[in-house]
């Protein structure tokens, strides 16, 4: 579904479509899977629910699963999505996943980061840089 694009992030096509949540989600199976293979340090028991960092176009922010969200499917807040170049959802896009190191980055610049490795968010979303 990704593959590597650079040292900060995987690059990947999802179908873009809207949703009532406030939150970018995607489908639950496929969230699990990807901070496993991609997150996951294999460091004991690890949380499989945090949230993935991606970026479309110039905006990052969090994704969250959900089971009721296609596969291959990313669903984003109509507010996120009119602040795109999306028109007529679903819409085969490519989205930046960023990496591991990079998304933790992100999180310290946005204040998410806690000792204990949680990775809570809140709804603001992160700055737009690479």
């Amino acid at each position: 579904m990704f593959e590597v694009f650079s040292r900060s992030y995987y690059l990947g096509r999802l179908y873009v479509t809207p949703t009532d949540s406030e939150h970018a989600l995607m489908h639950s199976e496929q969230h699990e899977q990807l901070n496993e293979e991609l997150y996951a340090t294999g460091d004991g028991l690890e949380r499989l629910d945090t949230p993935l960092v991606m970026k479309l176009e110039t905006r990052h922010f969090p994704v969250h699963g959900a089971d009721d969200v296609p596969t291959n499917t990313l669903a984003l807040p109509e507010s996120m999505l009119e602040e795109t170049d999306v028109r007529n959802p679903p819409s085969l896009r490519e989205v930046f996943l960023a990496r591991r190191e990079r998304a933790r980055q992100l999180l310290s610049f946005a204040g998410g980061c806690q000792a204990d490795g949680a990775v809570p968010f809140d709804d603001e979303p992160f700055p737009a840089g690479t």
